[in-house]
């Protein structure tokens, strides 16, 4: 479905990806990384909201490099940007009207309200009148209205309390039923390997290694090497 091959970004005499190589099929893959490695430069070249120097986006077997925002996100690809994005002016209600498709899409408003009952208790609050984690799950609503082929998150715990996150892991692990596909980038290393099962780890602008869900939460010695923690096993 998607697939980044030798993707190299640049900011100045700065570089931030460094030969990136990935591809997305109808399994969901997780970036994990530490601060500054890379992976949120990497979701906004795929999405076209900052240019490679170097390097392959294709999506479907078409070439997206090159591409302004909007065509991507019509070509089929949704992103869930850190930092949520909502907007002060509209209400949790006219944000999800804005990208709507309609009653007979796959992902309509009344779904969102199902699977995200606070949304609905709170639809007429401003965006920025939301606690962070009903920001978050109006960022991802947003995405999954558009009924896009891929979802992009990027951080999509972030800030959130437990009980929220296993919410999002329920919701993230069914995305594939949908027919999407799911590129996740995270630092929760829990949110990571429960929703994909293959990770790739970013450092400083590399894919350092590619490897089993299971294998990467099991092994508390390559937790440390590439992450700097270690769950000891557990999730």
């Amino acid at each position: 479905m998607l697939e980044v091959a030798g993707l190299h970004v640049r900011f100045g005499e700065a570089h931030i990806l460094q030969g990136v190589s990935i591809a997305v099929g109808r399994n969901p893959v997780a970036i994990v990384g530490r601060n500054g490695m890379g992976k949120t430069t990497l979701c906004q070249a795929i999405m076209g909201m900052v240019r490679a120097a170097e390097g392959q986006i294709t999506f479907d077997g078409a070439p997206l490099a090159g591409q302004l925002p909007y065509c991507v996100a019509r070509r089929g690809i949704a992103l869930v940007p850190q930092g949520r994005r909502t907007f002060a002016s509209l209400s949790v209600h006219e944000h999800l009207k804005l990208v709507s498709q309609g009653k007979g899409a796959r992902w309509t408003i009344e779904r969102v309200y199902e699977t995200f009952p606070r949304l609905a208790e709170r639809r007429r609050n401003g965006g920025t009148q939301l606690s962070g984690g009903e920001q978050q799950m109006l960022a991802i609503s947003r995405a999954l209205l558009m009924n896009p082929r891929l979802v992009i998150m990027d951080e999509p715990s972030e800030g959130l309390a437990p009980v929220i996150v296993d919410h999002l892991i329920e919701v993230l692990r069914a995305l594939r039923q949908d027919g999407m596909g799911l590129l996740l980038v995270e630092q929760n290393l829990r949110v990571a390997t429960e929703v994909a099962p293959e990770i790739a780890i970013m450092v400083t602008g590399r894919i350092a290694a590619t490897l089993p869900a299971r294998t990467l939460a099991d092994d508390p010695e390559t937790q440390r090497r590439y992450l700097g923690v270690a769950t000891g096993g557990h999730h």
